[in-house]
């Protein structure tokens, strides 16, 4: 073998080598955003976990959780562990990112409202990819739970703004980044009332008022709106992210589950300030 081809295997070696090490650390960046998506902003085991209550039952992350029994449904959420009996882990990444962005599962029925895919439409192609690789990572756990009941069609409701992905582009905008966190982070969900059915986009945005009983007794969505008498107007700052992260209202009482202090606490510090700058130019509604 000459030098010259050694050399040149020697190179060619050395650049499959690299290339390799750069696919895996791109797929470990892609994991690791997953993980700060799936157990932050997206609170994904705040459903998705069986509960003591209160902390997750210990070995069943992601295996099913919280029931609800409502006029449009009776459903448990579903194991989205790896699992092949029992959870995704006969889904193609594609059947997932349908069912993210869509609804649709992969046997073509729109999933209960209850999960909020309206809000993922938004979601960008990396973010939604990010997603997945984390969701391939989890520990297989077999865990079935009862097949889901739709006594009525199933719908989207899609948020004005939130119909199309963003691009990474578009997350450079502080305001528009802060109204995606808040979007892919369902916020409006329960802090915006529905009337026949209906969400109170154009009327009654982040107004609150839903209640949601459980072991903590029943607690009420707040008003976030900009209204300075009603809403978090007249909070500072570091009053909303307080509240945000660790469930502190401004007067210092401590504020009820649902809402998912524990999975906010992770959100970054830039991240906290989009969605406040976001949450100052919702509309004061008292």
């Amino acid at each position: 073998m000459t030098i010259r081809r050694t050399a040149l295997l020697v190179a060619a070696l050395g650049a499959a080598l690299i290339s390799t090490a750069s696919a895996q650390s791109a797929q470990s960046d892609l994991v690791k955003r997953g993980d700060y998506l799936v157990n932050g902003i997206l609170t994904c085991a705040n459903c998705h976990s069986p509960k003591g209550p209160p902390a997750v039952v210990a070995g069943k992350d992601f295996s099913g959780g919280l029931s609800w029994d409502e006029p449009p449904f009776k459903v448990t959420a579903p194991n989205i562990t790896p699992d092949k009996e029992t959870g995704i882990g006969t889904w193609t990444d594609a059947e997932i990112k349908t069912l993210m962005r869509t609804g649709i599962r992969p046997n073509g029925v729109h999933i209960a409202m209850v999960m909020p895919t309206g809000f993922y439409h938004i979601m960008t192609n990396l973010d939604l990819n990010a997603v997945v690789a984390y969701l391939r990572t989890l520990k297989p756990v077999r865990n079935k739970v009862d097949d889901p009941v739709y006594k009525m069609p199933q719908v989207e409701h899609i948020i004005a703004g939130g119909e199309k992905p963003f691009t990474e582009g578009m997350m450079k905008d502080k305001l528009k980044k802060g109204f995606y966190l808040v979007t892919i982070g369902h916020c409006m969900e329960c802090h915006t009332p529905m009337e026949k059915g209906v969400r109170q986009w154009d009327s009654r945005l982040g107004a609150g008022g839903f209640e949601f009983p459980g072991p903590w007794g029943v607690s009420v969505s707040r008003n976030i709106t900009s209204s300075k008498t009603k809403g978090i107007g007249a909070w500072t700052d570091a009053e909303i992210k307080r509240a945000i992260t660790d469930g502190i209202s401004k007067d210092g009482s401590k504020l009820k589950p649902p809402m998912g202090y524990q999975y906010y606490a992770t959100v970054t510090s830039n991240d906290l300030d989009a969605i406040v700058a976001y949450l100052r130019t919702v509309p004061a509604q008292d």
